[in-house]
């Protein structure tokens, strides 16, 4: 399994949505730095840390880590 070396999607949809690092964190309940860790790919958030994030910007898991939406590998 390959390390995530960024959370691309994660950068994106926050900027997209006009939130400041400190205003996710302080909604999340994380510090700022490790929200800045986790789109720079200089820490992973755990899976509870994903659903949070999932839930909170109403976006796949997918999207926030590779920026783009699920897509089967094998279409039906």
């Amino acid at each position: 399994m390959e390390k995530i070396t960024c959370m691309c999607g994660l950068r994106e949809i926050r900027i997209k949505k006009g939130y400041t690092q400190l205003k996710v964190a302080m909604d999340l309940n994380i510090s700022r730095e490790a929200l800045s860790y986790y789109e720079n790919g200089k820490r992973s958030p755990d899976l509870q840390m994903l659903v949070l994030m999932s839930e909170y910007f109403d976006v796949s898991i997918d999207y926030l880590i590779t920026g783009k939406d699920f897509s089967p590998k094998y279409p039906k």
